[in-house]
């Protein structure tokens, strides 16, 4: 992949940001109530622990109303705004620096996507992770057994009553060891369908665009399927770092959760020990392709989109002779 535009220029990264803000919005109000219905799930919500996807979405419905399947929705965008546009910003910078750093180097190259991407997800985790914490922590309460009044709420009394301010960064090392395979995966594959698309199936998954260098740019259907692909494979290596992050930053909501507050070797083996691998370490797996695979294909669809609209280089530079 090549741009002729300077990824490091300020107009180049303010738009960049809009655009991976705008996606990650996008993508995530989209999958939403499946969102909730993984956190009940994941950490075993007493209410909807015996519950399937669908009973359980159906339950929140019928017990707590509609607007229910979008609870702690409202501090999830005021998350994956920041979160997205980092990710994807910081995405493009560090694709230019590593191919300047280890030139044309046949091997090397071929890793780009893939380290890019990871480094690009930590960097969005770090900068972000307070506000998933507060999100899953609202997201995970039911109407009538409220432990929290809100974001600010929430902040205070984990920070008063869990330990100081590292209380919101419960579970961070699992996260980054789960975003390293998640976000590296994502980007490779998708960066990787994408060439393999406008190299070899043009015809089919491609329109012309002067903007771009190579003059072309996948079709909507297209993106997604890449996309798609991206995401499922991604969260299969990824999923039981997601399942320990959510009961480490859940661990204080009971009494009987708290186990899981002892650092993240110590969840990875009480979950295991407990629960096994499928309904343990893979608890909710089949709900997280549902969400995991429209929500990436969301994501960066609409990324390369408004990235269009914008004015950004979405192309490859073909190369010739």
């Amino acid at each position: 992949m090549s741009t002729t535009q300077d990824v490091y220029s300020a107009p180049v990264i303010i738009r960049s940001l809009i655009a991976g803000g705008v996606s990650g919005m996008c993508a995530k109000s989209t999958v939403a109530p499946l969102d909730r219905i993984k956190i009940l799930l994941q950490a075993h919500n007493k209410t909807y622990k015996h519950n399937g996807v669908f009973s359980g979405l159906r339950n929140i419905v019928h017990k707590e109303g509609f607007v229910a399947l979008y609870k702690g929705n409202g501090a999830q965008m005021v998350r994956i705004f920041p979160y997205a546009s980092t990710q994807f910003t910081s995405f493009e910078i560090y694709k230019k620096a590593l191919n300047n750093f280890w030139g044309h180097n046949k091997y090397l190259s071929k890793t780009t996507s893939l380290v890019a991407g990871s480094a690009a997800g930590v960097t969005a985790v770090f900068l972000t992770y307070p506000l998933d914490t507060l999100r899953a922590r609202l997201a995970f309460q039911v109407t009538g057994e409220h432990l929290y009044n809100g974001m600010i709420d929430a902040a205070k009394t984990i920070v008063r009553t869990e330990g100081g301010a590292r209380a919101l960064y419960r579970g961070f090392t699992a996260t980054v060891c789960g975003m390293i395979p998640y976000a590296g995966l994502s980007f490779y594959i998708f960066e990787q369908m994408k060439m393999l698309c406008m190299t070899y199936l043009s015809d089919y998954t491609c329109n012309k665009c002067k903007k771009n260098t190579g003059g072309l740019v996948l079709i909507v259907p297209a993106k997604l399927i890449c996309g798609g692909l991206a995401g499922a494979v991604a969260q299969t290596f990824s999923y039981p770092f997601d399942v320990t992050r959510r009961r480490m930053q859940l661990a204080y909501m009971t009494s009987e959760t708290r186990k899981f507050g002892m650092g993240m070797a110590a969840t990875l083996r009480i979950i295991y020990q407990e629960n096994g691998i499928s309904k343990g370490l893979y608890r909710g797996m089949s709900i997280n392709y549902m969400r995991a695979i429209p929500m990436v294909a969301v994501s960066f669809s609409t990324y390369e989109l408004t990235k269009q609209i914008l004015g950004l280089d979405t192309g490859i530079k073909m190369k010739t002779g």
